[in-house]
């Protein structure tokens, strides 16, 4: 939880006694590399944050795989999509390697933004930190080829050696065949 509470306190000024309080609500879970946190269909009814490990976010196209999402240590989510609305999520989540998880049930994080008035800056921020992340994958899908989208993705390396070469190009939106001349060009 160290890293948990390293990371809340660089988010928001969180007292102590509120940030017992949040602690509370908060559950530690290991996640065995290729298992489901959560499965197209299901309902999502937790927040998680990465203290190791890796997931990844993918629906089942028509022939194959399409990765959307990717998440490593540190980071803190949801499938929003389908936890706000409590609608059956579009895709699956899972461990693309050994994985520890806090998890925070959605009836727990309800309580602490009810009771832990500095818990709804940090939702705020969280939530505006996730949009721009978005808005950017967009914007870098709508303006960028895919050797400048790639040459992105070198800045996180964890990316580029966490996941398979089939993977990184579905999140480019390309082949592998076409990320394979892409990488052979820029060596």
């Amino acid at each position: 939880m160290e890293n948990f509470v390293k990371f809340i306190r660089q988010t928001i000024s969180i007292d102590d006694s509120e940030l017992n309080i949040v602690l509370s609500r908060c559950r530690k879970k290991s996640v065995p590399k290729g298992t489901l946190v959560l499965k197209k269909g299901q309902i999502a009814n937790q927040y998680f944050f990465i203290i190791s490990g890796g997931l990844r976010f993918f629906y089942e196209g028509v022939t194959s795989e399409n990765t959307t999402w990717v998440v490593f240590k540190n980071e803190f989510f949801t499938e929003i999509s389908s936890l706000n609305p409590q609608k059956p999520t579009r895709f699956n989540i899972i461990a693309v390697e050994d994985s520890e998880l806090v998890v925070i049930d959605k009836k727990d994080m309800d309580f602490l933004y009810g009771h832990v008035p500095v818990w709804h800056e940090f939702g705020r921020k969280i939530w505006e930190e996730t949009s721009v992340r978005m808005i950017d994958q967009i914007l870098n899908f709508q303006t960028l080829t895919a050797e400048e989208r790639y040459l992105e993705f070198i800045n996180t390396p964890e990316i580029l050696q966490k996941i398979p070469v089939k993977q990184l190009a579905s999140v480019l939106g390309i082949t592998p065949n076409a990320l394979s001349r892409i990488r052979k060009n820029i060596k």
